[in-house]
């Protein structure tokens, strides 16, 4: 087993003083290296990602009181989803404090989107088990920050723009080719390439196909951003 950067140090950055630090410690710890199942940060994760999802949805129904919900939804989805965790998580440092076996440390584990955005749900469910929702509240509206109010933003669904892309220059529909599936069932990871007739691609990972899908049509967006 590896151990990341010092837990006094996140904690730190993090901007929270712990009062039980195990809370944090299981929080920062991959299944990969806990010696029992019960001490990894799947269970903390559950909860964490329960949390998330009702502190942002409070935000963006205060922050846009004339939004329908077909409107607050896919801003919602955008906030929460592994690949906004994975951001908050890269700005605070989580990655060289998490605790990683082996086999993930050799693999990149500490720049991996799926496994950086659940340790950052694991840690906002230490928050609030350690001093409510309250804070755990303030915790992720600091983190989170302007990604609140620049949420119509981010929910705009790349594969859509990828398709629409394509469309305006008389290509055909972008391609999604699965790549591989590795890691165990409960976390799996999934790399996915997407492709234009052009000869351009791009491959995203994930935790799961779909999300794997929408990072390889932001990279391939990004890729093609750069060219033109």
């Amino acid at each position: 087993m590896s151990g990341g950067a010092s837990i006094s140090g996140f904690s730190e950055r993090l901007g929270y003083g712990f009062k039980d630090e195990r809370l944090l410690l299981q929080a920062l710890t991959h299944a990969s290296s806990a010696s029992k199942k019960d001490h990894d940060n799947q269970r903390l994760e559950f909860l964490g990602d329960r949390v998330l999802g009702l502190v942002i949805a409070q935000a963006l129904f205060e922050a846009d009181p004339d939004a329908r919900e077909g409107e607050l939804a896919p801003r919602l989805n955008a906030l929460v989803r592994k690949e906004t965790c994975a951001e908050v998580a890269e700005q605070i440092g989580l990655g060289a404090a998490l605790k990683l076996g082996r086999s993930e440390m050799r693999s990149g584990g500490r720049r991996k989107v799926a496994l950086l955005g659940d340790a950052m749900e694991a840690v906002i469910a230490a928050v609030y088990l350690d001093s409510g929702f309250t804070q755990a509240q303030n915790l992720v509206l600091r983190l989170w920050g302007k990604r609140i109010f620049t949420a119509q933003e981010r929910a705009v669904d790349p594969k859509s723009s990828l398709q629409e892309w394509a469309q305006a220059r008389g290509l055909p529909t972008p391609s999604y080719t699965d790549i591989s599936r590795t890691g165990p069932d409960h976390q799996p990871v999934f790399i996915v390439e997407a492709a234009l007739d052009n000869g351009y691609a791009a491959c995203g990972e994930a935790a799961s196909k779909k999300a794997a899908q929408v990072q390889a049509a932001t990279a391939l967006l990004a890729k093609l951003k750069e060219i033109e």
